[in-house]
C-alpha cells in the first residue's frame, strides 16, 4: 500500500528546517511529514547527517569519576557534578561490574549488618557493630526498604506516609488589611462580647445602607450610639462606604499593640540573664532567683517563657543564639508542640474505631468476638498477648517472648486464631498500642475485622482488662515473661478457663463456650 503523498512545499520546508540545524525528526514533525519519508528523502538526496565528534575523556577524568562514585554511590549524581555524559558514566560503571541500583538496595552497612546477624549476633549487637540505630536495624532485619515518604515491605506492599500535620505551621494564614497583613486566626477568634462581632458589623452595614439613623441602629444592635458612631468613623476604609469584613480586619490589626520586651529595653536584666545562662542555670531558676537577689527592684523581674522567647525568637535579638547550647537539652530551636485536636494517626493503615463496631458485639449475644492486649514483663523486654472471648470470657494466651514487635504479634495472633473453629472468628478489639500496627495484614490472613478503642479508654475492652488483672497472679509485675514456655502459658489458660465466674452464673468459661458452640 502506497504511503501518503506530500506536496512540494512540505518537502522544501523540511529541507529548509534541516538546513537551519534542526534534527531530522524535528524538521519532519514541523513540516507534517512522516519520519520514514523524511529519511527516504534524505537518503535519495545524498545528504548524510553526520554525528558530532564524541567527547574523549582522559584517564584522570575517568579515575575521578570512580573516586566520587565510591563516595556517592549514585552514577547520575556524579555525572551531573562532573559535567560528564550520564550514559557514558553508566557504561564505565557497568564495564567495571558496578550496578548502583543493586548497591542502593543493599547498602554496605546493611549488608554488613545482615552478615553479622547470619553469624549469630543479636540485632542489638549487630546494630552496635555497624553504628545503626534501632529503627534501621529492625527494618533491615525484616527486609523493609525505606523510600521517600514510605516503606516497601518484602511482600511487595508499599506504604506511603501521610503528609505532616504540622506542615505549613510556620506560614500562618493571612489576609491583607490597610496595606499590611493580619493573621486570619486572630480575625476568626471571638475574645469577648464587648467587642463588636463580624455579624454585628454585617448587620450595621445593612441598616446603614437602608438609611437608618445611628441611634436607631444602636437600639437595634443593643449597643451605645457612641459605639456605632466610633465604629463607622474609625473603620470605614473604602470610598464605597462601610465594609464589614475590612472593618473587622482593621479592628483586629489595631488591637495588636506591639511593644518592646523587657530584655530588649533593660540592659541590666539582660546581662543578668545572659550571665546565668552561661553558668548553665535554667530559665526557671533565673526567674525565681531574681526575686531573691533583687527583692525591692520590680524592674528586675522576668518570667520563664520570656527568657525562652529571648533565646529562640532570634528576630528580636535580645539574647544570642549560642546561649541555647547552655540549656539542659541544648536544642537550637524549640520543640514544636502538637495540637491535641490534630493528632497524627497512630498507624499508617487507617484504624476502624470501636464506634463502628456491630451492635451484636456490644450485647455479647453472639459468639466469636474477642478483646486483646499485651501483658508486659520487666523493663518492657518481654510480653504475652492475651485474648478474651466476650461472650464466654474464654482466655487464649499467645507466647511472644522477647520480641513484642508488630510483626511478632501479627504472626502469633494469626497462628493462634487459625486454630480456632470458624464460629469463633468474628472480630477483635484492641487498644491503640503500636504493637498492632500490622492489623491490616492480620485481618487479611484471618478474615477478622479489627476495631480500636478510643485513646485513653481501656474500659472499652473491660473483659480483657479484668483478665489481665487475674493473670498478674501468675505473671507478677517486674518479672521476666520470657521464661514461660507456650506449654506453661496453656496450663495457665486452662486453669483460668476452668474457674467458675460470677458473670457466667458460676459456670466456667469452657462450659459456657461449649454450650454456645453447641447452640450455634
Amino acid at each position: 500500500m502506497a504511503g501518503p503523498k506530500y506536496s512540494k512545499a512540505q518537502r522544501e520546508l523540511f529541507f529548509d528546517l534541516l538546513d537551519r540545524g534542526g534534527s531530522v525528526r524535528a524538521a519532519a514533525a514541523a513540516a507534517g511529514v512522516h519520519p520514514g519519508a523524511a529519511y527516504t528523502w534524505l537518503r535519495k538526496s545524498g545528504l548524510v547527517m553526520r554525528r558530532g565528534s564524541p567527547r574523549v575523556y582522559s584517564e584522570q577524568e575517568k579515575a575521578e569519576f570512580f573516586r566520587l562514585l565510591a563516595e556517592r554511590g549514585n552514577v547520575s549524581a556524579v555525572a551531573r557534578e562532573l559535567g560528564f555524559t550520564r550514559v557514558t558514566c553508566y557504561k564505565w560503571a557497568h564495564q567495571a561490574g558496578i550496578f548502583t541500583s543493586e548497591a542502593r538496595q543493599v547498602p554496605p552497612r546493611r549488608e554488613e549488618f545482615l552478615r553479622l546477624r547470619a553469624s549469630g549476633l543479636t540485632r542489638a549487637q549487630a546494630a552496635q557493630r555497624v553504628g545503626a540505630d534501632k529503627r534501621s536495624a529492625a527494618d533491615w532485619d525484616k527486609g523493609i526498604t525505606i523510600i521517600h515518604r514510605g516503606r516497601v515491605y518484602p511482600d511487595g506492599r508499599v506504604v506511603r506516609y501521610p503528609e505532616p500535620i504540622l506542615a505549613g505551621v510556620n506560614s500562618p494564614r493571612t489576609a491583607p488589611v490597610l496595606g499590611g497583613k493580619i493573621d486570619l486566626d486572630r480575625v476568626e477568634k471571638v475574645i469577648h462580647p464587648r467587642y463588636v462581632s463580624l455579624l454585628e458589623r454585617e448587620r450595621l452595614r445593612d441598616l446603614r445602607r437602608a438609611g437608618i439613623s445611628i441611634r436607631a441602629i444602636a437600639a437595634e444592635l443593643g449597643r451605645s450610639p457612641s459605639t456605632i458612631s466610633r465604629e463607622l468613623r474609625r473603620n470605614t476604609t473604602s470610598a464605597r462606604g462601610y465594609l464589614p469584613h475590612s472593618a473587622h480586619r482593621a479592628s483586629v490589626a489595631r488591637r495588636l499593640r506591639p511593644r518592646d520586651t523587657k530584655l530588649s529595653v533593660n540592659a541590666r536584666l539582660r546581662g543578668y540573664v545572659r550571665k546565668k545562662l552561661q553558668s548553665k542555670w535554667s530559665p526557671q531558676q533565673i526567674s525565681h532567683r531574681l526575686v531573691v537577689d533583687f527583692p525591692t527592684d520590680p524592674r528586675m523581674r522576668i518570667c520563664t517563657e520570656t527568657i525562652y522567647q529571648g533565646i529562640y525568637v532570634h528576630a528580636r535579638g535580645e539574647l544570642k543564639r549560642e546561649l541555647a547550647r547552655h540549656l539542659r537539652r541544648g536544642r537550637t530551636r524549640r520543640k514544636p508542640r502538637r495540637d491535641p485536636a490534630a493528632r497524627r494517626p497512630r498507624f499508617v493503615d487507617p484504624m476502624t474505631l470501636i464506634t463502628t463496631r456491630p451492635p451484636e458485639v456490644e450485647s455479647r449475644a453472639v459468639l466469636g468476638h474477642w478483646e486483646g492486649d499485651l501483658v508486659i514483663g520487666a523493663t518492657n523486654r518481654s510480653a504475652i498477648a492475651t485474648l478474651v472471648e466476650r461472650s464466654s470470657r474464654y482466655v487464649v494466651l499467645v507466647h511472644l517472648g522477647a520480641d513484642r514487635s508488630a510483626d511478632a504479634l501479627r504472626d502469633g495472633l494469626i497462628t493462634t486464631v487459625s486454630g480456632l473453629p470458624p464460629a469463633l472468628r468474628g472480630t477483635l478489639t484492641w487498644d491503640q498500642g503500636g504493637e498492632m500496627a500490622e492489623h491490616r495484614a492480620f485481618s487479611t490472613a484471618t478474615d477478622m475485622a479489627v476495631y480500636f478503642c478510643e485513646p485513653g479508654s481501656p474500659w472499652q475492652r473491660g473483659s480483657n482488662e479484668n483478665t489481665n488483672g487475674l493473670l498478674r497472679q501468675y505473671f507478677p509485675r517486674g518479672t521476666d515473661l520470657k521464661v514461660h514456655t507456650p506449654t506453661a502459658l496453656q496450663a495457665v489458660a486452662d486453669e483460668l478457663n476452668n474457674r467458675p465466674r460470677k458473670c457466667l452464673a458460676w459456670q466456667t468459661p469452657t462450659e459456657r463456650l461449649n454450650a454456645l458452640l453447641n447452640t450455634s
